[in-house]
């Protein structure tokens, strides 16, 4: 549980170089359409900037609540444009109630429903989109970082948000920066194109890091909370793999133990997974580990089953259609 300022010291400065030189790149290349493989590059660092701004809110970075709270918002509402206080309280609440339908906001049936009970009560875009969505849900995910930026915003209006003056202020010069630079080194086109790759790859890449850790797993409903290591345990997915794995998925590989020390370093959440897996078999807690095409698959096979109710609906309504037709023509 011990702090790791070295180790954050080499991560935060090596993000943060990368971070830089992606723009100087952006400035160097120029009007070239080489700048869309810059844009690339960016939506990765930004991907990384988002995992560090992750750890620095669960308190793994700084000891001091101040210290954490200012870096976290140059990282997040500075850095990418993403609303630090928003995210925090959503991803706090997430914590409290892993996979939880009624408590755990990343259930939100807002674009996709995640269990057969939200088919069946769905309308409007996840009732249309829910029937094909587990084919949807990748390139969906091209619109996650747009979402971000929108929730950010959205969330200013909230008079509860923490620091909404300033969560704001941060916001809108990041929009301006952003766009300001795009459109004055970029003629109007390869500015467009430049924000949509750089954007929807940003997306794409958060969307798989954040979809191995619950979707598949076990969802709870109504007053069902088991006791606090059931309840992280048994709605959560560690995924295999070596040193690089670790760095594309920030630790977040080892969401199992993540979720039951969040505010342990990640470097040591490898280290602390032999001793929880080991206690999980002593209880006969299933202890879920895959590799990450795995995860992937037990997520969409879960989204393709969540939809079920809607291409029942669907086909039933087809069916009835053609029977109403034949009755016409007799």
């Amino acid at each position: 549980m011990a702090r790791r300022p070295g180790y954050y010291t080499i991560r935060i400065t090596a993000v943060a170089s990368l971070y830089v030189g992606g723009w100087a790149a952006f400035v160097l290349v120029g009007r070239s359409w080489w700048t869309l493989a810059v844009a690339a590059f960016l939506a990765v660092v930004f991907g990384q900037v988002a995992l560090v701004a992750h750890d620095i809110a669960h308190r793994q970075v700084f000891r001091l609540r101040r210290a954490s709270e200012v870096s976290g918002r140059i990282a997040g509402n500075a850095g990418i444009g993403m609303g630090y206080a928003w995210w925090q309280d959503k991803h706090t609440r997430h914590h409290a109630n892993p996979n939880h339908e009624e408590l755990d906001p990343d259930l939100d049936p807002d674009v996709l429903v995640w269990s057969p009970s939200q088919a069946r009560a769905a309308k409007g875009l996840p009732k249309l989109l829910g029937r094909r969505q587990a084919y949807l849900f990748f390139p969906l995910l091209m619109l996650e970082g747009f979402n971000l930026h929108v929730s950010g915003v959205r969330a200013l209006a909230n008079p509860s948000l923490k620091n909404r003056r300033l969560e704001g202020v941060l916001l809108f010069a990041h929009f301006a920066a952003y766009l300001t630079a795009l459109f004055l080194v970029l003629p109007p086109g390869m500015a467009i194109a430049f924000l949509a790759v750089n954007q929807c790859l940003f997306g794409v890449y958060l969307g798989s890091i954040f979809a191995p850790n619950h979707k598949g797993m076990p969802i709870l409903t109504g007053k069902e909370r088991p006791d606090f290591l059931r309840r992280q345990v048994l709605t959560s997915r560690n995924v295999r793999g070596g040193r690089f794995t670790d760095i594309a998925l920030g630790g977040l590989n080892y969401q199992i133990e993540h979720h039951l020390f969040p505010s342990m370093p990640s470097p040591h959440l490898r280290r602390a997974q032999a001793i929880v897996r080991g206690y999980c078999q002593e209880l006969g807690v299933a202890y879920l580990e895959t590799s990450l095409l795995a995860s992937y698959r037990q997520a969409l096979a879960s989204l393709h089953d969540a939809g079920a109710p809607l291409r029942t609906t669907s086909a039933a309504l087809a069916g009835e259609a053609t029977g109403q037709e034949g009755v016409h023509r007799r």
